[in-house]
């Protein structure tokens, strides 16, 4: 008995360390990161494997397909959970505000911004355009909130960036 519960619980971790390294490995896939990708991809597969075979061996015990399953779905939400602690990479925000200061009260904080004008349904609005590193964003989402909380935010995955003040200020940190 203590050998089965053993085994279910292989096949569970397993499945939900294989699926955290996956969703690891495609966060660096899409950030450029090639190489560290390859390398969790090399673990991922090993575990894959591992924990796949162990529930083909034994197909029929339908408890090593739900530990499967299980370890799966928990391991998507695991994944997803460590992708949002690491915060890796860059974002952009894009902020439309009534609000006219709001721009100098950011660039204050430290970071580049670029601010359009911009006419909206009820008159001219303020566009402002903020790239950061992603493990800022709840900094500058808190802000706002303070702020401005009638403005609209739109947060978008930036793969790269060139030149400009942000890539100034991120030498000097």
């Amino acid at each position: 008995m203590l050998s089965l519960v053993g085994g279910y619980l292989f096949i569970f971790f397993a499945r939900v360390v294989d699926m955290s390294l996956a969703t690891t490995r495609t966060l660096m896939l899409v950030r450029g990161k090639g190489l560290i990708a390859a390398c969790i991809g090399f673990f991922e597969v090993i575990i894959y494997i591992t924990a796949l075979n162990k529930v083909v061996g034994g197909l029929d015990n339908p408890a090593n397909l739900l530990a499967y399953a299980l370890g799966y779905a928990t391991g998507n939400f695991v994944g997803s959970f460590i992708e949002d602690k690491l915060a890796l990479g860059l974002t952009t925000v894009q902020i439309i505000s009534e609000r006219h200061d709001i721009g100098q009260k950011i660039r204050d904080m430290g970071f580049g911004v670029t601010s359009i004008e911009g006419k909206g349904r009820e008159g001219i609005k303020e566009i402002l355009i903020v790239s950061l590193p992603r493990r800022q964003l709840k900094n500058l989402m808190d802000f706002i909130d303070e702020n401005d909380s009638t403005a609209f935010i739109t947060i978008m995955d930036t793969r790269a960036s060139k030149g400009g003040y942000f890539k100034q200020t991120m030498k000097h940190k």
